[in-house]
């Protein structure tokens, strides 16, 4: 139970950058990694990978619920001599309820968070977190962006919860496949077909009690990558029930709170990934900003990809 502790220790990016960072591994993204990035936009096309954020999506209404969206105004609430109308509505939500970012202060163990910082003392039931919170991401994962499409590598239309979980030889098997590699600052995206799972048999409580995803040995190479952050198809990144035995999140352990670094998750790569078989081009310009949440332990994303 304590191998990652560890591994945590030994891939720990506390004080890098500081000690007062809280930005972890997007510290990646130089201003020259951005603009070498727009080198990845070749046709213009733009991909929008974000779920639909509305009552019909995949929570089950335990710990999180689906957004309500009502409406505050309606047409004719108001009366304007000049016949303006005006609508206005509103959101209730959890912001990791769809597609969504983990800040920093989502995950950590032994009352610590990343950099050092003592979760009890900072995370509170008003005003959230005052260390590491997703606003301090800002601007987030703006670069390069890479997709490895694990489900197609293993010629599947989604890889399950039962099958053996991503390793590192899988990671670099889809890169020689894809004529792709991935490198410092760039944001990895893997897909695992879990979205396509989600529109073939509809939103389950399989598809949130468990999900396909990488293996805690992955860990290691995201680290020796220099990998700003990485995304995917499913709700939690790592295989899920945990392979490690009496840790439940051992990956989200390592890499937020001793690594630094975001998970994207929920993200729908679908036409991204018909995209990129395609026309052979597995990178793209990434931009995945979270909202301004103050205090916010996550938040909900609006990723793009432009090729």
């Amino acid at each position: 139970m304590d191998d990652f502790r560890a591994d945590g220790k030994r891939l720990s990016n506390w004080r890098r950058w500081g000690n007062d960072d809280q930005k972890g591994t997007l510290n990646f993204i130089t201003a020259e990694k951005v603009q070498n990035a727009a080198q990845s936009i070749r046709s213009g096309k733009v991909f929008e990978l974000s779920l639909p954020l509305g009552s019909t999506g995949p929570q089950r209404g335990v710990d999180r619920f689906n957004p309500v969206h009502a409406m505050t105004i309606l047409p004719g609430d108001l009366s304007f001599p000049d016949g303006l109308v005006v609508s206005d509505d509103m959101l209730t939500l959890p912001l990791q309820c769809a597609s969504q970012w983990d800040s920093l202060a989502h995950v950590g163990y032994d009352d610590k968070l990343y950099n050092d910082v003592t979760a009890s003392e900072t995370v509170r039931a008003r005003g959230g977190a005052s260390r590491n919170s997703i606003d301090q991401a800002l601007p987030g994962a703006v670069g390069r962006g890479v997709l490895l499409d694990l489900a197609r590598l293993r010629g599947v239309e989604w890889i399950t919860a039962e099958d053996d979980p991503i390793t590192i030889a899988e990671l670099e098997d889809a890169e020689a496949e894809q004529g792709v590699e991935v490198g410092t600052g760039d944001a990895l995206l893997f897909r695992t077909g879990w979205r396509t799972k989600s529109l073939v048999e509809g939103w389950s409580d399989e598809w949130l009690s468990s999900n396909p995803g990488l293996a805690f040995e992955c860990a290691q190479w995201l680290c020796e990558r220099e990998v700003s952050t990485v995304a995917s198809d499913n709700w939690g990144i790592e295989i899920q029930p945990s392979r490690t035995k009496g840790v439940v999140l051992p990956l989200h352990c390592v890499m937020l709170r001793d690594v630094g670094m975001m998970f994207g998750e929920m993200f729908d790569l679908e036409a991204l990934a018909t995209d990129c078989a395609e026309d052979g081009r597995w990178d793209f310009f990434f931009s995945g900003p979270p909202l301004r949440v103050l205090g916010g332990v996550g938040s909900p994303a609006a990723p793009i990809a432009v090729k």
